[in-house]
């Protein structure tokens, strides 16, 4: 006897797709019967230094102890992030990735009749996050590709319990300035969280964008998340981080699971956080990467989308899956956004200079074709 379990499962995530995250060179060289060593894969945000020697030399050392369970409240990272941040232990939860942040919001503040507010292009785990507790999105256009702050603070209603911002915003690589976010911060209701998501907050450098951290002591309801995955590279061991006011911080950790970051993570990002030689140079790479590829796509009479992340969105002005699917067969993975509303634009991150000339010279043999 057969039965339909989506029908089982409760409305919220009937409705939701499944997350799709960049193909991999694996899967691609299956499917095209390509040499994996041949393929240059920038659809991921993924950095591409490869990790520092220091967080090798941690994960080396922390393999003896695999049998045993990772310390449940990760105090040494939890430590190093207050020292580094001059926070309390009690304003820090740890997840596995900052995904991880976004879901135990969902969990401890939304439910069905209630809320969460976010922009138009933004990460597709909001949305997922939301609906999968029962919650309803009331998702505010953008403007000029980015948030519309404004906009958003009117978009907040009696039922609305969570906002969630990305400064950068990822697909599009769009920010605003600490001004914009004083005022939003300073209007919305105190009862009503704000999710400040800075994934890619290390790109950044002078004051061109706003460190979250410095309105912690004056907002009670804002929570900044942030992630090891980028301008750190480790993204294949996801560790994330909130800081928030401790009240937050205690409920988020009555919903986490047990263990949730493992103990080569733990180790792999203490290290990470300790050598900032590491993390100048990414930013160096990712600076030097972004003028590459915009210098390209001028050649090309592309436009694109300015953006202080790893990545770039590119428009074609014309639907982007053909040329995706070129660039594939050429060996090329980038990522195609069409499910974040955006069907004319492919995001390319920042790879090495010789991974960003691939990527061009395969997109310049596209485009004449």
């Amino acid at each position: 006897m057969s039965c339909d379990f989506l029908t089982l499962a409760q409305p919220g995530v009937q409705k939701l797709s499944p997350y799709v995250p960049g193909k991999p060179v694996e899967a691609l060289a299956r499917e095209l019967d390509l040499d994996p060593a041949s393929i240059v894969k920038l659809a991921s945000n993924e950095n591409p230094l490869g990790p520092s020697p220091r967080v090798l030399d941690a994960i080396h050392a922390a393999l003896p102890d695999l049998t045993r369970y990772p310390d449940g409240n990760g105090y040494r990272l939890k430590r190093a992030l207050a020292d580094r941040y001059g926070l309390e232990l009690e304003q820090i939860t740890l997840g596995n990735g900052s995904n991880d942040i976004l879901e135990l919001v969902a969990r401890a503040y939304l439910a069905p009749g209630l809320n969460a507010v976010f922009s138009a292009h933004a990460f597709a785990v909001y949305p997922i996050a939301t609906q999968a507790v029962g919650a309803s999105c009331n998702v505010v256009p953008a403007r000029d590709w980015g948030h519309d702050l404004p906009a958003m603070l009117k978009a907040i209603d009696a039922n609305t319990r969570v906002v969630f911002l990305a400064n950068p915003n990822n697909p599009t690589g769009t920010w605003f300035g600490a001004d914009a976010l004083a005022e939003f911060l300073a209007a919305v209701p105190g009862h009503v969280l704000v999710v400040l998501d800075e994934a890619y907050i290390e790109y950044a450098s002078g004051n061109e964008l706003p460190d979250g951290l410095e309105f912690l002591a004056r907002y009670p309801n804002l929570l900044v998340s942030r992630t090891f995955s980028k301008a750190y590279g480790l993204a294949a061991l996801r560790v994330g981080y909130a800081l928030s006011s401790p009240p937050i911080a205690d409920v988020l950790n009555r919903v986490r699971q047990p263990f949730n970051v493992n103990s080569l993570a733990l180790s792999a990002a203490c290290a990470a956080l300790e050598d900032q030689a590491y993390l100048a140079r990414s930013r160096a790479q990712n600076d030097a990467g972004m003028a590459q590829l915009e210098a390209g796509c001028r050649k090309l009479g592309l436009s694109w989308i300015p953006s202080r992340g790893n990545f770039i969105a590119i428009d074609f002005g014309r639907d982007a899956a053909p040329i995706d699917q070129a660039l594939l067969r050429a060996g090329v993975i980038v990522r195609p956004v069409a499910g974040y509303g955006m069907p004319t634009f492919l995001r390319v991150s920042i790879g090495t200079e010789a991974e960003n000339v691939r990527f061009l010279d395969a997109l310049r043999q596209v485009l004449a074709t």
